[in-house]
């Protein structure tokens, strides 16, 4: 049985098409990544601190810090095992990828706003 030209064609152009799409879509994804906050990019809202101001960045840079902490003795502790290296990924990972992305927006937005990160202590009163 011999088949016409464009059908035997026809398979051939599809699947590459497929290919060239799949390409296209893994070129937009890792391009998204370039841009240095990782893959806690899409867990995070881009404009979630646009509205802080400099002492409610500071207050939450420090609960990140602090939930940072948290998320790395869980993952240490959970791969202590053999198997803990992967539940520990799975379990944690993206709560930490999450708070990284969350700590550079903070970082970004605080730089952007002319703001000063570490908690400075004055005092109310004048030194008598």
């Amino acid at each position: 049985m011999v088949m016409p030209f464009d059908q035997v064609c026809q398979r051939p152009c599809t699947t590459s098409s497929f290919a060239a799409a799949v390409c296209v879509v893994a070129a937009i994804a890792l391009a998204g990544c370039s841009n240095g906050n990782g893959v806690g990019q899409f867990l995070v809202d881009p404009s979630l601190y646009d509205v802080y101001h400099c002492k409610d960045l500071v207050a939450q840079l420090d609960m990140l810090n602090k939930r940072e902490a948290e998320l790395r003795v869980n993952m240490d502790r959970a791969s202590q095992t053999a198997s803990g290296k992967v539940v520990g990924a799975v379990a944690y990972g993206s709560d930490y990828q999450a708070v990284l992305t969350q700590k550079k927006m903070v970082q970004q937005k605080a730089a952007e706003k002319k703001c000063e990160l570490t908690q400075t202590y004055q005092s109310d009163q004048t030194v008598r």
